[in-house]
């Protein structure tokens, strides 16, 4: 069984800057962190791989420093990895970096399984799993947190709020995984020594074969044409004190003063 999980570096921080003039994400300085969904999404596979052999290709886009992600997915068990980095891929949306992801798996071939994260941290859109299997042209099932695999099927439980649902998928197929569905494994000391020796390989937009006017800007139909912090407002605290009855009281008739109920 032939498994590619894509994963993404995303900033390892809840203080996060924005450059005024670009409204994008200041990242220098910022400590990087595996993206957590894309954990579990690792995760997954390497579990779908100790049940039926094979192996788990590790890929992420980004610049240079994106192969840390890579790093940590080689060192959970992943058996290669490809970061696919060009500076024609910057200011991608999620369209353009689903166009890339999808050649690169064109390019790897012969998977019989992709495996996202739900969504990235850092942009929340749970749309990049979905636009590359749409690119590809295989059937996709989302919000998964149970998978296993049978005679060329995959058997997946799908979250739905307070419902759960049950699918069948014939392979090759997609699936974006959520948190529930698995506990990542931690890296041994062992298993990050045998991660330097691991394959890893660089693409860049030619060796994909990308058309320019896909990639980058250029391939990206939305636009954020503002992104800004909002204003930080001081607000005062006031404590209620005395018994239950005689600050609920005091909240009541707080809010009332204030017009809030």
């Amino acid at each position: 069984m032939k498994i590619i999980v894509f994963v993404k570096q995303v900033p390892d921080t809840d203080d996060v800057k924005l450059d005024p003039k670009t409204g994008n994400l200041c990242r220098e300085g910022v400590k990087s962190m595996l993206n957590p969904l894309d954990a579990n999404a690792v995760e997954a596979a390497l579990q779908l791989r100790e049940a039926h052999g094979g192996t788990v290709t590790a890929v992420t886009m980004g610049p240079p420093q994106a192969e840390e992600a890579l790093k940590k997915a080689l060192a959970m068990g992943c058996d290669e990895a490809y970061l696919l980095s060009d500076r024609a891929f910057g200011g991608a949306d999620t369209l353009a970096t689903s166009y890339v992801l999808a050649k690169a798996a064109e390019k790897i071939g012969g998977f019989d399984l992709l495996i996202f994260g739900r969504h990235a941290v850092d942009g929340d859109t749970a749309q990049t799993g979905p636009a590359t299997a749409a690119f590809l042209g295989v059937p996709q099932v989302t919000l998964v947190s149970g998978i296993s695999v049978e005679d060329g099927w995959a058997r997946c439980e799908r979250e739905l709020g307070s419902i759960r649902q049950t699918v069948r998928v014939k392979l090759p197929a997609a699936v974006t995984v959520c948190g529930s569905i698995n506990k990542p494994r931690y890296a041994t000391p062992i298993n990050i020594m045998r991660a330097l020796k691991k394959p890893r390989t660089t693409w860049n937009a030619a060796d994909l074969g990308c058309e320019p006017d896909m990639i980058g800007i250029p391939g990206s139909p939305s636009v954020n044409k503002r992104v800004f912090a909002p204003p930080k407002r001081n607000t005062d605290t006031k404590f209620f004190e005395g018994s239950v009855e005689e600050m609920a009281k005091a909240i009541v008739d707080t809010l009332e003063a204030e017009r809030l109920i």
